[in-house]
């Protein structure tokens, strides 16, 4: 007998379902009705409608900033979800706890012979301590301090030393079969310039083709000086090129570059990653100016050395605003597995664990390698202590959100967010974030002429295939900061993200 049937035979029945609705509104509960819109905004109902997506495949919280926690939303918080890259939340803010916002990383030049008119007699050895964003211009940086100290002439071996982390192989296409996609990028304790190559087509009409440049300039590496131009509409350029990436040692190109492009840029991710430092390195090397005499090779650096040179990162504020506000997955994991080289501390710790950046290297553990296994202990000891047994943990793989296996609730986000809006060096975390409609992932939402959220909402986003979310902070209309968390996983997720719009726009209408 449907529900219909039954409120019309037996009257009571109605009016007891009445006061009962009557007397729910705005209770936590009343939200958590599987595969019901109750307690979600209207808004947020009609865009799951229109994606064909369930209300039961949305997990929702928003709540108040304040000490009082004042909830506004809560739906299926409880429900463990995949974050996709909201999961760097936990890994950065983690970082920001326990590590402090002016950490920095180093990267140590060391030698076993001696430096005399400018000439190093001996081997340099390249020790990488798992700087997320040794770049380019970085390396140029520490090549300049080693030529000024004397260092021009190699007589010896450039030596690599990536020990500090310690991984199993990684395949990078294993994630989405997209090996050449810089976003798989696997990490390493000396990761250059993210194992990438930046290739730039610069049409020249009178010659009918288009000049190819590419960065960083790769020991070993022949790519093709030029491609011919076609007359056909840009559109998909990459593959109107025809590139062919199965040669570890040339990048050649079969087919046109479309002339109404103009200029473009290609980044693409080395097809020999194992190498790229070594190539990288050297070839930068000779760029600068320098010769080696030796080979640019992987090793262990020896006990008996000295130090040439020190090159300091940028620091973790910095850092992590690359990882948050543009999602970058490999310096988010390089993050995650330097939490792994922390020791886990014998005695409760202090519900801030702020430290000094000389504190913070000095708590890194040399003779611990760093292992995801060891990240994954050192985080989930941290997530106790920090908010004790209430709320239950995230799982993590990798710390970037780049997995299948992460899961985390909405609550457990939230309260993360909430304890970080107290952090005496929460600004830093909450300066990472993606403004809605401004910049970073988040620069698509909120982009209504109306938009509440717009320049309001400090956002984290997150995408796989069948999941989308959200998670930050909303300043309301009202002056109250809330924290929201928002995620669908459904294999119809992308098509639900107007849903996660409507649900930052409502907070930042939400009146006192």
């Amino acid at each position: 007998m449907s529900t219909r049937v039954l409120l019309l035979r037996f009257p009571f029945l109605a009016r007891l379902l009445a006061l009962w609705l009557l007397a729910c509104v705005g209770l936590p509960a009343c939200a958590q009705m599987p595969g019901r819109g109750a307690g979600l905004p209207p808004a947020v109902v009609e865009a799951l409608n229109r994606a064909q997506v369930p209300t039961s495949a949305l997990s929702a919280m928003v709540v108040s900033v304040a000490p009082e926690a004042r909830e506004r939303l809560r739906h299926q918080a409880g429900v463990p979800v995949n974050p996709a890259s909201v999961m760097k939340l936990v890994t950065t803010y983690a970082a920001i706890d326990m590590l402090g916002a002016d950490f920095t990383w180093n990267t140590r030049f060391y030698t076993d012979g001696m430096v005399e008119n400018g000439i190093l007699r001996g081997n340099l050895y390249v020790r990488g301590g798992g700087d997320p964003k040794l770049v380019l211009e970085r390396v140029h940086e520490a090549y300049a301090a080693l030529q000024a100290k004397g260092v021009t002439v190699i007589l010896g071996d450039m030596v690599l030393d990536h020990s500090a982390f310690e991984l199993p192989p990684i395949d990078p296409g294993a994630f989405d079969g997209e090996a050449l996609r810089p976003y798989n990028a696997t990490p390493d304790a000396l990761l250059v310039n993210f194992k990438s190559v930046i290739l730039t087509f610069q049409p020249d009409l009178a010659n009918g083709v288009a000049t190819v440049i590419s960065e960083p300039p790769l020991a070993g590496l022949a790519i093709d000086a030029t491609v011919p131009l076609s007359r056909g509409a840009c559109g998909d350029w990459r593959n109107a090129l025809q590139a062919q990436f199965d040669d570890p040692n040339a990048i050649r190109f079969e087919g046109r570059y479309p002339q109404n492009c103009g200029e473009l840029k290609w980044p693409v991710a080395y097809q020999q990653p194992a190498s790229y430092a070594a190539r990288a390195l050297e070839g930068l090397w000779r760029a600068s100016g320098g010769a080696i005499t030796g080979r640019v090779r992987d090793g262990t650096m020896p006990t008996e050395v000295q130090l040439l040179h020190e090159a300091r990162s940028l620091p973790l504020s910095e850092v992590i605003v690359d990882v948050n506000r543009w999602s970058n997955n490999v310096m988010a994991q390089q993050v995650f597995l330097t939490l792994g080289q922390l020791a886990v501390p014998q005695t409760a710790a202090p519900r801030f664990s702020l430290v000094t950046p000389a504190f913070a290297a000095d708590r890194l553990v040399p003779s611990r390698p760093a292992r995801f296994e060891h990240s994954r202990e050192v985080v989930a000891d941290w997530w106790k202590r920090t908010f004790g047994q209430r709320v239950p943990g995230p799982v993590l793989e990798n710390g970037s959100g780049l997995s299948r296996e992460e899961r985390i609730t909405p609550e457990a986000l939230a309260s993360l967010l909430r304890h970080a809006a107290r952090h005496p060096q929460g600004m830093s975390f909450v300066e990472s974030l993606s403004v809605a409609g401004v910049n970073g992932t988040a620069v698509r939402l909120a982009r209504g002429g109306n938009s509440a959220a717009r320049g309001n909402a400090f956002i984290k986003t997150g995408t796989l295939r069948d999941v989308t979310g959200i998670a930050g902070y909303v300043n309301a209309a009202s002056g109250t900061r809330y924290v929201v968390v928002g995620f669908v996983n459904h294999p119809n997720a992308p098509a639900a993200r107007p849903a996660l719009d409507a649900l930052l726009e409502w907070t930042a209408a939400l009146p006192d």
